[in-house]
């Protein structure tokens, strides 16, 4: 898989008050350092994570799939980035478009850091749930995985919006951009939410060399 980069601190441009004591809270919470060790955001508690991550980035509003969808139930999480849907009458495993994460299950591999994280945070996200595919370009992959956005209708979804469960991944620090042309409609999104979690030493990027 794609090697991760060390996190990297930047400084804000004119910060008000408010947000500048819920910014320090977040990082002395979160441990942000030479010396961290990866932590998954859901085990610093509830309140710093949350807002750590609403001032790191959000999704645009009104961001729901355009393109062709298809209604599936989620058998089983693989892992970060892969899971068995009910589809058409049969089990297909999808692979999530525009992300990647460390891998958890791979045979006569080690398991990465924070791939265990990684895959409870996508079981917790989508695990049972009806979810939306929504196809990109490619129909499968090389291994015949059906290749995907996943998304949770605003029924499905813990805020009640639409929710990118890949973009969420990345968001929160669990997973990294993965391009791979010609499936590229989120990438743009996708990155800017990979910046962000990497600014603020979200998930797998507290560890200097995750």
């Amino acid at each position: 898989m794609p090697a991760f980069a060390s996190c990297r601190p930047v400084s804000r441009p004119h910060p008000t008050p408010s947000t500048c004591t819920v910014l320090l809270v977040a990082l002395f919470l979160a441990g942000c350092g030479p010396g961290a060790t990866a932590k998954s955001p859901a085990s610093l508690g509830t309140s710093a994570p949350a807002s750590l991550s609403v001032l790191a980035w959000t999704p645009p509003p009104g961001l729901a799939p355009t393109g062709r969808t298809e209604a599936a139930t989620v058998v089983r999480v693989v892992d970060g980035d892969t899971i068995i849907v009910r589809l058409g009458g049969r089990d297909e495993r999808v692979r999530y478009i525009g992300m990647d994460t460390p891998e958890s299950v791979k045979p006569d591999s080690p398991v990465d850091p924070f791939g265990k994280e990684a895959a409870a945070e996508n079981r917790r996200l989508v695990a049972g749930r009806i979810v939306t595919l929504e196809r990109d370009v490619s129909d499968r992959d090389q291994y015949g995985r059906l290749l995907r956005h996943i998304w949770l209708s605003p029924d499905q979804s813990p805020d009640g919006h639409w929710l990118l469960v890949g973009l969420e991944l990345v968001r929160l620090g669990y997973a990294q951009a993965y391009t791979y042309p010609p499936d590229v409609k989120y990438a743009d999104l996708i990155l800017a939410a990979q910046r962000a979690a990497r600014d603020f030493c979200l998930g797998l990027w507290r560890s200097p060399s995750p």
